[in-house]
């Protein structure tokens, strides 16, 4: 069976089966062409040397052997925009120095022009480490996957929303767990779902009249019947599956 360990304060995952696997989700590079046509003042380049800079320190410090992308690593759902083209290439420099496997999400359309060859890209029905399924989350898995017991995806960015509260704004982890039938019908047991919060802490930053929720047919097949755990990146429980609908 493969450990899972969530990174005390990081939206970061790992995974152990022998080796040891760095998981993240969800940078939306591009997204700040949003912010400068606002006006707001950003430099794309400065947003990838932060996002190297994180990621720097997490392999520093966990010593993974590879590290998984579970996609949206560009913003742009079908076409390439002039930011994509030049900071896209620039973050995946990261795979110069460690091992690198990207899962491609919805918004990764035509990502593979801008995928280096030393940076391995998976199709989009994910990979499977163990007993785990790693995939982004905005399509339903196949019924080939259905010896698994847990799915780690990405997708959805679960956000605390609440005026007033020091939580408002902060990222949230959410563990599932649910029939493993209604995913694969198949199978029969328990299947655990965890969702991974964005990596890119400017993405999430807004307030809710302007954050749209994503959709998943996951969770829209087990919304109804499951259990779930809602958890800060601090490591603190806040709420169980009354919140979801808040959150995801």
């Amino acid at each position: 069976m493969v450990k899972t360990r969530i990174i005390p304060f990081q939206p970061a995952l790992i995974l152990e089966d022998g080796q040891r696997f760095l998981v993240v989700t969800d940078l939306h590079i591009g997204f700040e062409i949003g912010m400068i046509s606002n006006d707001i003042n950003v430099r794309p380049e400065g947003m990838i040397e932060e996002i190297h800079t994180n990621l720097d320190a997490l392999i520093e410090s966990e010593k993974p052997d590879t590290l998984i992308l579970l996609g949206d690593i560009k913003s742009g759902i079908d076409s390439i925009s002039k930011i994509e083209w030049q900071t896209v290439p620039m973050f995946f420099e990261i795979g110069k120095k460690i091992n690198t496997i990207v899962i491609p999400g919805n918004h990764d359309g035509n990502l593979a022009r801008l995928v280096p060859d030393y940076v391995t890209m998976t199709g989009q029905s994910g990979l499977v480490v163990g007993d785990i399924l790693l995939t982004h989350g905005h399509a339903m898995p196949s019924e080939n996957f259905s010896h698994i017991d847990k799915i780690v995806m990405g997708h959805l960015h679960p956000v605390y929303f609440q005026e007033g509260s020091v939580l408002d704004g902060q990222r949230l982890w959410v563990s599932i767990k649910t029939d493993k039938s209604k995913i694969f019908p198949s199978n029969k047991g328990e299947l655990e779902i965890i969702i991974v919060p964005s990596f890119n802490k400017y993405f999430y930053a807004t307030s809710k009249r302007y954050h749209k929720k994503s959709i998943s047919p996951i969770l829209e097949r087990i919304k109804n019947n499951c259990s779930a755990k809602i958890v800060t990146l601090d490591g603190s429980i806040i709420g169980d599956e009354s919140a979801l609908e808040n959150i995801i």
